[in-house]
C-alpha cells in the first residue's frame, strides 16, 4: 500500500515538472522564424533547393540534402558562415540546430556527422561574428556523441544568430573531421522575448514564464521595456530630469548625457554641475578675464559683475589699458618712464627706470633742488647764477652763470680762447701798423714844407750876401744843418748889418 501511494505521487510529481518545462518552454518564442538568413558559400547559388532561408522556414520533416528544406553550403570550402537576422536586437535564451541527416539513421555511420564537428555559435549586433558573444564552440563531440538536434542555452542580447565552422589549410583536425567546412542546416530555432522597437534588450530582470520585465534598465519603461523615456527625463522608470542640454532633444534617455553640450554656465555629461570659479560660457570651455574678484565672474556670460583688477577694462576685463595709462579702470596715467611702454599697466611702476630728471617708481617725483639728469644723481653746478639751481632734465643753468664764468653748466672759465687772442693780436699789429704809417706820411710831410722853406731861405741870404753854403745831414726829424766855410768874412755880422740898414730906412 505504502509502495502504490510513493508510485503515484512519484508520477504526479513527474507530471508537474514536465508541465513546467513545457509551460517555462511554451513561454519563450522562436523569433527566427522566417527571418531573412544568409550563407557565405551557398551550393549551386540561385537554386532555393539549398537556399539559407530554408533553415528558418519552421519546416523540418524532410532533412535530405536535396528536400528543400535545409540550406546546403558548397563543398571544397576552408570556411562556412551562416547567419539569420532576427531584425533588431533582442533577448535571447537558447538555440536549437536541426542537422542534415539524410533521413538516416544519425550515428557513426552517417558521413553526414563529420560535417558540423567543431563548429561554432555567436550572437552579434552585426554581421561580423567577432564583434559578438560566443556562445558555443564544439571542442569535444565526435561523430558516435554529436547529436542530430543539438541545443545550447545562450542568454544574451543581439540581433544576429551565425554559425560558423572552418578547415583551415595547414591546420591539423581530429581524425573525425570531414576535409572541408560546411553549413548544412536544416532549422536553427532562435527562442527568446521579442522587445520590439528595443535598442538594447532592455530588461534588467525577466519573467521567464510571460517574457515580461520586472524591472528595466535605466531610459526604458513599458510592459516589456519597449519604449524610451519621454523627452527631458532619464534613467531608472525614466525618474531623472535632464540638466542643462542645449538641445533639450539631445539629452540621452540612458543616462543623461546631453549629447550636443551643455548650456552656457554648466558642464558635466549631465550639465548639471555649475562651471567652477573663473570658468564660464559653453561647457565651461572660456576663462574669466582679470575681476577684482574671481567669484564675481558670471558664469554664463563671463562679465565681472564688481570691477576689474588694475590694469584691466571691458566688460569681460580682458582688455588691458591703453599705451600710458595703468590702474583700476585704466584711470592713471603713467609717469615719465625712460621706456613709455615699460609702464606697467597694473601699478604703473616704469620697470625699465625714469628719464632724465624725475625719480620714485612712478617716475613722477622731480629730481630735488641742485640735482639733475637719469636718477638724479649729478649735482648741479656751483657757478649758476643761482648756485645750484639748474634745470633738472638738462642740468643747464636757470638765469646763467656767476662772473666769470660761461658756458650752459657753467663750468668755463671766460678767458680769451686762442681765436680771440690770435684775432685780438691781429687787430693791435694793423692798428699799430697804421699808426706808423701815418706818423711816416706825416713825417715825409713836414720834411718837404721844411725843405722848401729852408731852400726859400737860403737863396735870399744868396742874393743878399754870401753865406756858408749849408749841407743837410741827419735823418728826416733829427736832421742838422752844417755851415762850411765860404767867406771868411762873419755871416752874422753882415746880417745883422743888413738888418739895421732896414731900420734905419
Amino acid at each position: 500500500m505504502i509502495l502504490l501511494n510513493y508510485q503515484s505521487f512519484f508520477n504526479n510529481a513527474m507530471l508537474v515538472l514536465c508541465y513546467s518545462f513545457v509551460t517555462l518552454c511554451q513561454a519563450y518564442e522562436n523569433i527566427a522564424l522566417n527571418k531573412p538568413a544568409y550563407q557565405k558559400n551557398q551550393y549551386e547559388k540561385g537554386n532555393n533547393t539549398f537556399d539559407a532561408s530554408n533553415a528558418v522556414d519552421g519546416l523540418k520533416s524532410n532533412l535530405h540534402w536535396s528536400g528543400g528544406q535545409c540550406a546546403v553550403s558548397a563543398t571544397n570550402e576552408e570556411t562556412a558562415t551562416w547567419w539569420v537576422d532576427l531584425g533588431s536586437i533582442n533577448s535571447i535564451h537558447h538555440i536549437t540546430l536541426y542537422y542534415r541527416t539524410e533521413n538516416k539513421k544519425w550515428d557513426y555511420r552517417n558521413n553526414a556527422t563529420s560535417s558540423f564537428l567543431g563548429f561554432s555559435l555567436y550572437v552579434s549586433n552585426t554581421t561580423n561574428r567577432l564583434q559578438g558573444t560566443l556562445c558555443f564552440k564544439d571542442d569535444y563531440f565526435n561523430r558516435s556523441t554529436i547529436p542530430a538536434v543539438f541545443n545550447t542555452t545562450c542568454q544574451v542580447q543581439g540581433q544576429y544568430v551565425i554559425y560558423y565552422n572552418e578547415r583551415l589549410h595547414g591546420v591539423s583536425y581530429p581524425s573525425d573531421y570531414n576535409e572541408y567546412a560546411e553549413n548544412d542546416l536544416c532549422e536553427v530555432e532562435v527562442y527568446g522575448c521579442p522587445i520590439h522597437g528595443s535598442y538594447f534588450g532592455n530588461y534588467l530582470v525577466s519573467n521567464t514564464m510571460t517574457c515580461q520585465c520586472s524591472k528595466c534598465k535605466p531610459g526604458f519603461f513599458g510592459r516589456r521595456c519597449e519604449f524610451e523615456c519621454d523627452v527631458g527625463h532619464y534613467g531608472y522608470n525614466c525618474n531623472e530630469t535632464c540638466g542643462h542640454c542645449i538641445d533639450k532633444l539631445q539629452c540621452f534617455h540612458v543616462e543623461g548625457t546631453c549629447l550636443s553640450g551643455c548650456k552656457a554656465g554648466y558642464s558635466g555629461q549631465t550639465c548639471k554641475k555649475n562651471c567652477i570659479v573663473s570658468q564660464y560660457g559653453y561647457n565651461c570651455n572660456e576663462t574669466c578675464g582679470h575681476c577684482k574678484d574671481p567669484i564675481q565672474c558670471s558664469a554664463v556670460t563671463g562679465t565681472c559683475l564688481t570691477r576689474c583688477n588694475a590694469g584691466y577694462v571691458g566688460r569681460l576685463c580682458k582688455e588691458e589699458c591703453v599705451f600710458g595709462h595703468y590702474g583700476y579702470n585704466c584711470n592713471e596715467t603713467c609717469g615719465h618712464c625712460k621706456d613709455p611702454i615699460q609702464c606697467s599697466t597694473v601699478s604703473g611702476t616704469c620697470l625699465t627706470g625714469c628719464k632724465a630728471g624725475y625719480v620714485g617708481r612712478l617716475c613722477k617725483e622731480v629730481c630735488v633742488f641742485g640735482y639733475y639728469g637719469h636718477g638724479c644723481i649729478k649735482e648741479c653746478s656751483k657757478f649758476c647764477n643761482r648756485s645750484r639751481d639748474c634745470n633738472p632734465v638738462s642740468g643747464f643753468c636757470n638765469g646763467g652763470c656767476r662772473n666769470g664764468k660761461k658756458g650752459s653748466y657753467c663750468q668755463e672759465d671766460r678767458s680769451l680762447s686762442g681765436r680771440t687772442i690770435e684775432f685780438y693780436c691781429f687787430i693791435g699789429a694793423l692798428g699799430l701798423s697804421t699808426i706808423v704809417i701815418v706818423v711816416l706820411i706825416i713825417c715825409i710831410i713836414l720834411k718837404r714844407r721844411n725843405n722848401k722853406h729852408q731852400e726859400r731861405g737860403q737863396e735870399q741870404l744868396r742874393n743878399t750876401v754870401d753865406i756858408p753854403v749849408a749841407y743837410h745831414a741827419g735823418g728826416a726829424c733829427g736832421e742838422y744843418i752844417e755851415f762850411r766855410e765860404g767867406n771868411t768874412d762873419n755871416p752874422y755880422d753882415r746880417i745883422q748889418e743888413r738888418s739895421n740898414v732896414r731900420y734905419n730906412k
